[in-house]
């Protein structure tokens, strides 16, 4: 569990840091605008997870659906300047809560997957 709980800390950073280009960022645009910026961005997620399970337990390949779909609505209530969006501003507390629990969702996603792909 370890091992693989490494491997998708890695998937989160690849995917959300140096696969995550100035087009994705749009997915805080205020209109529907964002759709396919943030549809870009969870699918690279998205991807990642199914290699990842095709690695492991290729018939779990539906984990990389849920990993779409769980990534996209906590990054559209993160950074939609409606919802969590709104505490912007690094200097304040609000914005680094938005973020941590923004963080917490994903990496609890996270091990959920890795617990099913080992059988949980």
């Amino acid at each position: 569990m370890f091992v693989l709980a490494v491997v998708f800390q890695v998937k989160h950073f690849v995917a959300d840091f140096p696969l995550q280009t100035r087009y994705m960022l749009q997915k805080t645009a205020a209109s529907w605008a964002f759709m396919r910026p943030l549809g870009l961005h969870c699918f690279i997620h998205a991807a990642l997870t199914l290699a990842i399970a095709a690695w492991i337990r290729p018939e779990l390949w539906w984990l990389a659906i849920v990993d779409f779909g769980t990534h996209f609505v906590m990054d559209r209530v993160k950074s939609g300047p409606r919802y969590l969006g709104r505490y912007s501003n690094p200097q304040t507390a609000a914005f680094w809560l938005a973020l941590g629990f923004d963080q917490m969702a994903h990496h609890i996603t996270h091990l959920w997957i890795a617990w099913k792909l080992l059988g949980g």
